[in-house]
């Protein structure tokens, strides 16, 4: 099933709240109604424990930290896992995933939220914090589209091959009416405004995405392969998804990649791809669910790290897309939290916590893929 929008003032409050530093979420009731915005940590309404048939474990408080691309959902998440479950605490910092894959191999957290999957030597590392010959593995639950937003005023649509990308965040186009760009929107007069590329300054999963579609798709443009640090020249530079569309809200000529969420949020146009197939593509729920229809396991074992077709050329699929992981321990878990953490990624991983994200911003994953998280999750100790 794919995701739908919510519509009227619901779904403009969670568009909202993505761009608050505090992380507030505007939640609705079944009448389409807002409620009271609660935070990251919020206290659970009273509730019978298990209310709705969600499972909760042994209560507990669970912190968790990492990739800002889910604060959507894990508001959600967390606002109807703790009214089911008002003896557990559910705590997730959006920091970034690198930052937050830094607090789960530091031992911090019970699991770490990240849209980029763990390096060989991390994993090697995760046996320090995994008890009982256990390791770091990665539970899929949440997929999006990467939107490429920008400023540029008197132009409402623009159209980018992957190269022309390419060559402007590397900063070898510099002017908005350059030739290159010109050729892929004929008809539409550009100025010749200069080109302000906006890139994270912190260690981004998105980052890592963005620039992973830029080497495999125009490699011959993009010299600087993937990372979730930012190594190309020049451009400036915003901390985190919210500081980032900040930035090219206010910043005329600019452009910047980030999740879909927050473009709609702050009502800044977006690129269309110009993929090879029949039409440009714009950035959905939608067409980025039918890339993603195209993702292969890549991970070794059980490890469900997922492989994108980043060069789709499929119609009416968006090739910049993303997956975020939930990282815990395949064993070895800490024991206080683990019966709760394990209830939590139950409950997110399952028909109702992924129903839970009926709202503009996030793409489905392949039915194959979410089943075998499903049975996963059941494995873990």
């Amino acid at each position: 099933m794919m995701l739908q929008p919510r519509s009227g003032l619901c779904g403009l409050a969670v568009g909202a709240a993505v761009v608050s530093g505090t992380l507030l979420l505007a939640a609705c009731g079944s009448n389409g109604s807002s409620r009271p915005a609660g935070s990251s940590s919020m206290a659970a309404s009273p509730a019978t424990a298990g209310a709705g048939g969600v499972n909760c474990g042994k209560a507990a408080t669970v912190s968790a930290s990492g990739s800002t691309a889910q604060e959507f959902a894990m508001k959600v998440w967390i606002k109807t896992f703790m009214r089911a479950c008002p003896g557990t605490r559910i705590r997730y910092e959006g920091s970034g995933s690198g930052a937050g894959q830094t607090d789960f191999l530091d031992g911090r957290t019970a699991f770490a939220g990240s849209d980029s999957a763990l390096s060989a030597a991390q994993i090697n590392r995760s046996k320090g914090v995994c008890s009982n010959g256990g390791r770091a593995v990665h539970l899929p639950t949440v997929g999006g589209p990467i939107a490429i937003g920008f400023n540029l005023p008197g132009v409402g649509k623009l159209v980018l091959d992957a190269p022309t990308l390419a060559r402007i965040f590397d900063s070898q186009i510099t002017k908005w009416n350059d030739p290159a760009i010109a050729k892929l929107n004929s008809g539409t007069k550009l100025p010749s405004t200069p080109i302000q590329v906006t890139h994270r300054s912190d260690s981004s999963g998105t980052t890592d995405n963005f620039t992973s579609y830029l080497s495999a798709t125009a490699s011959s443009a993009w010299p600087h392969g993937h990372s979730k640090e930012w190594t190309a020249r020049g451009g400036q530079s915003a901390k985190g998804s919210s500081g980032l569309v900040e930035q090219v809200k206010k910043t005329v000529g600019a452009i910047g990649y980030v999740e879909l969420p927050y473009t709609i949020a702050r009502n800044i146009p977006t690129v269309s791809i110009a993929t090879g197939a029949p039409a440009p593509v714009g950035a959905s729920v939608l067409t980025a669910s039918k890339a993603l229809a195209g993702s292969k396991i890549a991970g070794s074992g059980d490890d469900l790290v997922l492989e994108l077709d980043y060069a789709t050329k499929a119609p009416a699929a968006y090739p910049i897309g993303m997956v975020t992981y939930e990282i815990v321990c395949d064993k070895g878990n800490k024991p206080a939290t683990w019966p709760a953490t394990k209830a939590f990624l139950t409950y997110i991983a399952g028909a109702q916590g992924q129903e839970d994200l009926s709202f503009e911003g996030y793409a489905t994953l392949p039915a194959t893929i979410v089943d075998k998280v499903r049975s996963r999750i059941n494995s873990l100790s």
